[in-house]
């Protein structure tokens, strides 16, 4: 025998029924709090810790105001370097055909280039002691003003 038919047509309907009218509850409820959510609602603020939060901050008067033009973005300028005017080094290293050799620095150890042709001595040699100033070059620092101050 067979089942009745008309029960599962009315108890389908019925079903379809409360989704619809679920849905449609839905529907209006969605509706309501769009209207609720005006500009105000959709604000956030983010305070001095950056945190986000809905309440605006309080206007504190003991910030400290700053003006645009006091900020500066870019790289600070290289100071100066203080070198004494007057070095002391020995000839690490000179090439006489072509003139040129570096110096090391007594006092830091560093290696300066220099070349004859920006100096008025002529007979330097190997392991002497010099006296000399530094000037930038093209490649770092240069040393002029060569004195021989005495040979080891």
């Amino acid at each position: 025998m067979a089942k009745s038919v008309t029960y599962n047509k009315r108890e389908n309907e019925k079903k379809k029924q409360a989704r619809r009218a679920e849905k449609q509850k839905k529907k209006e409820d969605r509706k309501l709090l769009g209207k609720a959510n005006s500009f105000d609602d959709m604000i956030a603020y983010v305070d001095e810790n950056g945190v986000i939060t809905s309440t605006p901050p309080e206007l504190n008067p003991n910030k400290e105001e700053i003006k645009q033009e006091d900020i500066l973005i870019s790289t600070p300028k290289k100071e100066d370097i203080e070198t004494p005017t007057v070095l002391k080094g020995r000839v690490d290293y000179f090439n006489e055909s072509k003139g040129y050799g570096f110096i090391k620095d007594l006092g830091s150890d560093e290696k300066y280039f220099f070349h004859v042709s920006n100096n008025t001595l002529t007979d330097i040699s190997e392991t002497d002691i010099v006296t000399f100033e530094l000037e930038r070059g093209l490649r770092g620092m240069n040393a002029i003003n060569i004195r021989i101050e005495s040979e080891v």
